[in-house]
């Protein structure tokens, strides 16, 4: 990466960190992490699948990926767009994952149409779900995600996997219809999400620091959803701003 200031270090045997410095510094640095994946593995099999989250920081690398000297850096007729969850609206509603992306500079590319496979969330999930699992498999075989793109809620959630939800406890599924309090959402699970070639966290804030203390110094049972991505055999990466990662770094 380009950044002069950047701090990466191993934690533990399941996560790494990357700490680039401020707000600004952190987006520039996952935006060329972006690039270098698709890069990577457009090089190695001719295709980069990417399962993209929803969130402000994620926004703000769809908005960067978009414009200059990153639109033209890469072949985007090579790029598969994935979603890691969505919520049961419409791909036209303000709230919509699908949306936000395409609307922050996905739609400005070019890439193929049969290359963006969004999550029908809003109707019958629980069959949705397991048809876009399928989906995944079809397309990508045995070959994981490339990069799995993730944010992290200040209660501990990330994608729609939130605290005490039937999702945290799926093994063998992919792609899961979740039930929250007063909603669904549709998820994709650890069992995907923990076999990606790349899985990064992005946590920018002074929001999330007192959720990334307790992540990473505390022992909690049961633990935040959060805490159980990445695994021994397949490191996630933590990409902390200097306000975020206050209380560890």
């Amino acid at each position: 990466m380009k950044s002069d200031n950047l701090h990466f270090f191993s934690w533990d045997e399941r996560r790494d960190i990357a700490h680039p410095g401020d707000a600004q510094a952190t987006l520039n640095f996952a935006t060329e992490h972006f690039i270098n994946c698709a890069k990577e593995a457009i090089k190695t099999h001719g295709f980069f699948a990417v399962a993209l989250s929803g969130g402000s920081t994620p926004k703000k690398i769809f908005e960067a990926l978009a414009k200059e000297p990153y639109a033209s850096d890469i072949d985007w007729t090579k790029v598969m767009l994935f979603w890691s969850d969505e919520r049961s609206v419409p791909p036209t509603d303000q709230a919509s994952n699908f949306r936000m992306a395409m609307e922050a500079g996905f739609k400005t590319l070019p890439i193929q149409h049969d290359n963006i496979f969004r999550m029908e969330a809003e109707e019958d999930i629980e069959v949705h779900a397991a048809k876009y699992e399928a989906r995944i498999k079809e397309v990508l075989g045995n070959r994981p995600f490339d990069l799995v793109m993730l944010g992290m809620g200040e209660d501990g959630h990330t994608a729609s996997l939130f605290p005490n939800t039937k999702a945290l406890q799926e093994t063998t599924k992919w792609v899961v219809a979740n039930q929250l309090p007063d909603t669904w959402r549709m998820s994709m699970t650890y069992p995907c999400i923990n076999r990606a070639r790349n899985i990064v966290l992005y946590v920018l804030g002074e929001s999330k620091a007192d959720m990334v203390g307790k992540i990473f110094l505390e022992k909690h049972e049961p633990p935040f959803p959060v805490s159980l991505i990445g695994t021994e055999s397949n490191k996630a990466l933590w990409v902390l701003d200097t306000a975020a990662g206050k209380k560890i770094l």
